[in-house]
């Protein structure tokens, strides 16, 4: 289960990023995760994907 607040989800995402994969699509894949809507909702609180970085910043 994924926070539904934004700001949770953010920590959430990010520290799975950071620590378990290696890349967005790899981490919603794992987690069934909807890419587009998880995109989507952090965008929508100023967050925007960073592969480089591998976090949403």
């Amino acid at each position: 289960m994924i926070p539904k607040d934004p700001i949770m989800l953010l920590s959430f995402i990010n520290l799975k990023l950071r620590d378990c994969y290696s890349g967005l699509e790899q981490l919603c894949d794992d987690l069934d995760i909807d890419q587009g809507e998880l995109t989507e909702k952090l965008g929508a609180a100023g967050y925007q994907y960073h592969s480089g970085q591998n976090q949403f910043i």
